[in-house]
């Protein structure tokens, strides 16, 4: 889905409006990608560190760690499989959405760290508004063309 013009008759907006229209499939893929890979790989580091996975889980309150470990790590997994294949976009994108809201809230409240990890936790927390921001977007304009779901809907 191509975005429309915003109407200017400025040359550069009005240039920048064609890539958009003509590169959209392509951009929307890239996107996928790009969170898609964030939630494969760090799916897959929980199952290389699944001990300190579960300290961590511990570390938060949440029971039992070692339960929502291998959860955390199937489930981001599977969730940036799925957007970087494109398949059930706009479902996988808002689980993600979700996915990542619920994590800021657990693990992200950076104004509950002692000084020290604040900065830490804040950046995390703005990446976490990022990402969320991202899911938001394929969300709304799917997953282009170049997608399984896109396959499966010419059938």
């Amino acid at each position: 889905m191509a975005r429309q013009s915003n109407g200017s008759s400025h040359p550069a907006l009005s240039y920048s409006d064609s890539i958009a229209a003509s590169w959209s499939d392509f951009l929307l893929l890239v996107g996928r990608i790009c969170l898609g890979w964030l939630f494969l790989v760090s799916g897959w580091a929980k199952f290389g560190n699944i001990a300190g996975t579960t300290g961590y889980f511990k570390g938060l309150g949440l029971a039992p760690p070692e339960a929502w470990a291998y959860f955390a790590g199937v489930g981001e997994f599977v969730l940036g499989a799925a957007l970087i294949l494109g398949i059930a976009t706009r479902y996988a994108a808002l689980v993600y959405f979700i996915w990542v809201l619920v994590a800021t809230a657990i693990a992200h409240r950076y104004w509950t760290y002692p000084a020290p990890a604040q900065a830490a936790q804040y950046n995390n927390f703005l990446k976490n508004i990022a990402i969320m921001g991202g899911a938001l977007y394929v969300f709304v304009f799917g997953a282009g063309s170049y997608a399984v779901d896109a396959k499966l809907a010419k059938r």
